[in-house]
């Protein structure tokens, strides 16, 4: 692994790279770096070669904002070099991330139709002078989505300005804000113009593309999942959390954009296959000793709480899916079963989390009990004071 200098490299995780001076000319030295990727995909086919894929790459922008390019320069281009590629106005500068038959699957997933929309070229890769022109165009995004925001807000129109994204030849930029509706910024565009002097683009996302695109650490303390994974957002109703017996308090299901947490849905599926195997119960079971109504289920495990006091949770008793099962049968026969706190408790799969299993202080050096039963003993005065082993002397 290459000795990284944090004093002179500069980290730019917005677009996946690397940013160092040159020693001899101090000129900017860009390198790609796949763990500040977003939305990176894995090349499984990594050396299988197509020729009908020869030529088209992966090109990826800022945040998650990426691209299919042809290379029309004649130059071999290669995973993790940066290129001067075709834009509407002018050119862009991008990052290479993927090659070869991936790209063909990538053009599948995202339904890209090549023949009608032929992609953008790329017309060779960057030098130094692009690279500090590049980065020259980077440097001002933060200061004009700054001044931005304070101009949208002067002219008191209803949205946000989530990020700026500048064009590599710095004539163009892009502008992303949120709106709960629509607005209208024809007025806002001009003074953009006139006071930045660029091309102005503006392009409105979701609360949970803005997410995606700053990035960030959730709850459970992994990268966010739009910023990782995530493509296609899904909608997402309180119908998951109540599938999941959980909780319906807003601050636990929304996530970082305000809304219910996108990872709500990864388990509902489960979740629904292990109700279908639950029996319904509409009713109290009538036992020899009174109804009991039913309080909560462990879906997973299959075991289902009664309780003969229906306004309390004190004194719960388990029954599993099979045993409740017959307890409706003998009551629709007529029967009552002996009481539930005969039933010894059932039991079921157990899940079992890493979390916690093992102690971190499991490697430090054990406290020495036996200096500190001696010293005990001295301050007793029960043991000798000067070290020596204590007894009888012999005569």
């Amino acid at each position: 692994m290459d000795n990284i200098d944090n004093e002179t490299t500069k980290f730019d995780c917005n677009r996946g790279c690397t940013v160092t001076a040159d020693p001899s000319s101090g000129e900017p030295v860009c390198t790609y770096r796949q763990g500040c990727c977003k939305l990176k995909d894995y090349d499984w086919l990594q050396g299988v070669s197509q020729e009908q894929y020869d030529d088209l790459y992966e090109v990826r922008f800022k945040n998650t904002r990426k691209g299919i390019y042809v290379n029309a320069s004649g130059q071999s281009v290669r995973i993790g070099d940066i290129v001067i590629v075709e834009a509407a106005n002018g050119h862009d500068v991008g990052i290479v991330t993927l090659e070869g038959p991936v790209v063909g699957r990538q053009i599948r997933c995202k339904g890209l139709d090549l023949e009608a929309n032929p992609p953008k070229r790329i017309y060779r890769k960057a030098r130094s002078f692009d690279i500090e022109k590049w980065q020259e165009a980077i440097s001002r995004e933060q200061e004009t989505m700054i001044l931005s925001r304070r101009i949208a807000a002067e002219m008191g129109l209803e949205m946000k300005i989530g990020d700026v994204e500048f064009q590599g030849d710095g004539t163009k930029a892009i502008f992303y804000y949120i709106a709960d509706g629509r607005v209208d910024f024809r007025q806002l565009i001009k003074v953009f113009a006139e006071e930045f002097r660029i091309r102005i683009e503006m392009r409105q996302i979701g609360a949970r593309q803005e997410a995606g695109l700053i990035g960030g650490l959730g709850v459970c303390g992994r990268e966010l999942c739009c910023a990782n994974f995530i493509t296609n957002f899904q909608s997402i109703t309180t119908a998951a959390a109540r599938c999941q017996d959980l909780s319906l308090n807003p601050q636990k299901l929304a996530g970082q954009c305000g809304k219910l947490k996108c990872c709500l849905n990864y388990e509902v599926a489960s979740y629904q296959d292990a109700r279908a195997a639950l029996p319904k119960v509409g009713e109290p079971l009538e036992l020899e000793d009174g109804p009991a109504w039913l309080m909560k289920t462990d879906i997973l495990r299959g075991i289902m709480f009664f309780s003969y006091d229906r306004s309390s949770l004190a004194s719960l008793y388990p029954l599993s899916a099979e045993r409740v099962r017959e307890i409706q049968q003998m009551n629709r026969a007529g029967d009552r079963p002996d009481s539930l706190k005969m039933t010894p408790e059932p039991s079921g799969p157990q899940f079992v989390s890493a979390v916690g299993d093992e102690s971190i202080t499991r490697f430090d050096r054990p406290k020495n009990r036996n200096r500190n039963k001696n010293h005990d003993r001295g301050r007793n005065g029960r043991g000798n004071r000067r070290g020596k082993p204590s007894g009888k002397q012999g005569n």
